[in-house]
């Protein structure tokens, strides 16, 4: 950590011109499993103040969920649009710091929704996340920071998912190929792309009071359909029927009916949506679970979603076979 440090300080003593400038503190941040996020205080020079600095995996290939510049340009975007995100000061797609490039980006004073669902009103919570995602969604494509990338369309968005799940354990992934084979069969007409965040959900947010303040975590985000954030979202209130398992979010506890009233969703129209959501969590987590057990990416946490994983498979057949939602 100390290697990091003065190798962070080296560098933005160059790059803002400011040799008076002093990096005191470097620091892991315990909460989530994304990786290499730290607490960055800077002292003594014209930009002295507090920020939160992401780096790819150590040896990892920069693209996809390790290209860390990426979801800075996202971030910076929605910033410069007024929207919920920090700023982002540093975007350094060199690999200059331990061999890695790196953001940095402003710190955010706002309460993780552990803390804030014990003091605020759900519905408040909930309105703001749902109000919040509207208007990432009327932000134009060409202002996202990736408006030059091909829009995603269902077929990819549901082999990409189907990638993860086949390489899940497969004492777990049983009834996927159904659920795969009904969410083929029964795709809905596409509607004009926007930006989404892919991971939409409370975890992924700073609060303050019951307002969203930051929307962070932007590493899987794509310009696609605008009902799969709105599944991400309500994934949190359908996990909450697998008691004993790992939810971030799960403290806000309002319907899925609700939340997608709040949206103004058709609820027939949804319905595939919060299916695909079903299929995509339960491949992820399959996914990171199989990373556990062979130790390449170690996370304890994993072992404790096995029934999340069969139940989120089983819940998205029914929602296809008309079971309410």
């Amino acid at each position: 950590m100390e290697e990091l440090r003065a190798g962070l300080e080296s560098h933005l003593r160059a790059l803002w011109s400011d040799q008076s400038l002093r990096v005191t503190r470097v620091e892991s941040i315990p909460e989530g499993h994304s990786g290499f996020t730290y607490f960055v205080d800077v002292e003594d020079g014209a930009r002295a103040g507090a920020y939160v600095m992401r780096m790819p995996p150590p040896g990892a290939k920069i693209r996809g969920t390790a290209d860390v510049v990426r979801q800075g340009r996202i971030m910076e975007a929605l910033h410069q649009a007024g929207l919920p995100a920090p700023a982002v000061p540093v975007l350094q797609d060199e690999p200059v710091l331990d061999g890695r490039p790196y953001i940095l980006m402003e710190r955010t004073q706002g309460e993780r929704i552990e803390k804030a669902s014990t003091h605020e009103d759900p519905e408040a919570i909930a309105r703001s996340a749902i109000a919040t995602l509207r208007r990432l969604q009327e932000l134009p494509p060409e202002r996202s920071g990736i408006g030059h990338e091909d829009p995603v369309g269902l077929d990819y968005e549901m082999m990409r998912w189907a990638w993860l799940m086949e390489r899940a354990p497969e004492e777990l992934t049983g009834a996927a190929a159904e659920l795969g084979g009904l969410l083929a069969e029964r795709k809905p007409p596409e509607s004009p792309p926007c930006l989404v965040h892919g991971d939409y959900h409370y975890g992924n947010m700073l609060f303050r009071g019951s307002e969203v303040v930051a929307v962070l975590d932007w590493e899987i985000a794509q310009l696609g359909q605008p009902l799969i954030d709105l599944g991400c979202l309500c994934l949190v209130s359908q996990r909450r029927a697998f008691e004993g398992a790992p939810n971030p979010g799960g403290g806000v506890d309002v319907t899925i009916e609700r939340l997608v009233e709040l949206y103004g969703a058709d609820p027939d129209e949804f319905r595939w949506y919060l299916a695909l959501s079903c299929y995509k969590y339960a491949s992820i987590f399959g996914y990171n679970l199989m990373l556990h057990r062979r130790g390449k990416r170690p996370d304890a946490m994993y072992e404790d979603m096995t029934g999340t994983i069969t139940g989120l498979i089983d819940r998205g057949r029914e929602l296809l076979e008309g079971v309410k939602l």
